[in-house]
Formats: structure tokens, C-alpha cells, sequence
């Protein structure tokens, strides 16, 4: 009997913080899925309009090009409907909740998350369809 394996996703991990985008690459690579990093925001755009990613693991609180805008910017582009955003943030008022489902986040997740939560939201994401 076969097991059927994972999708292997693509994925971009945004975070100003390098050792946090670092450990979380490190994770969703040994899962097996292909993974870039960006930095900072404006990065972030060119790297995901390059890639095409299916999953967006972003920091919130970044100088500059915050993750707000970087979501804003994708969700207002067609070819990024079914992106599927994940905040991954230390922001953790209510009015951050709220402005992220304004920007079309998916999940909102406080750091630390718990590594078996993103192996399981990666894993069993269900993605927008097209249409009826």
C-alpha cells in the first residue's frame, strides 16, 4: 500500500528578524517544501511576483514596508487570489488583528508559533476557488 506524500509548496518566509526566517526556512525545507526568504518588504514583492508562492509566512512589524503593506500589495493583485498569508507577528492587539483581515491575511499567528501547527496549516490548507 503507497502512502501519498505531502504537497511540496512553495513558500516565502518575510522577516527582518534573520535568525527567525532562518529557523522557520529551516523547518518548512525539512518538510520539503521550496522556500525563499526576504527581509524586508519591498524584496518581499519582487521575490513573491518571481516565485509565485502558494504560502506567505509574514512579519508584521517591519520598518519601513511593513507586512501590512506587503499583504495589501499582493491581495491587489489577480495572479496572487489564492495566496494563502500567514501572520507570523509579536503583534498581538486587537486593532493589528482587525487591520490584518482589512489586508486579506488568512491566519493570524503570535510568535512563537508552535512548529507541528505550521507543518499541519502548510499540510491542510484549503485554497479559495475561482469562481462557482
Amino acid at each position: 500500500m503507497a502512502f501519498l506524500q505531502p504537497a511540496k509548496r512553495r513558500i516565502l518566509v518575510v522577516d527582518d528578524n534573520a535568525d527567525a526566517a532562518t529557523i522557520l526556512a529551516a523547518l518548512l525545507r525539512h518538510l520539503g517544501h521550496e522556500v525563499e526568504v526576504a527581509h524586508e518588504g519591498t524584496a518581499a514583492i519582487a521575490i513573491a511576483r518571481r516565485m509565485r508562492p502558494e504560502f506567505l509566512f509574514l512579519d508584521l512589524a517591519m520598518p519601513g514596508f511593513d507586512g501590512f503593506r506587503v499583504a495589501e500589495t499582493l491581495r491587489n493583485e489577480p495572479v496572487f487570489e489564492k495566496l494563502f498569508i500567514v501572520a507570523l507577528t509579536g503583534l498581538a492587539m486587537e486593532e493589528d488583528r482587525q487591520r490584518s483581515r482589512d489586508v486579506g491575511i488568512d491566519v493570524y499567528l503570535i510568535k512563537p508559533a508552535d512548529p507541528r501547527f505550521i507543518e499541519s496549516l502548510v499540510g491542510n490548507a484549503r485554497f479559495p476557488s475561482k469562481g462557482p
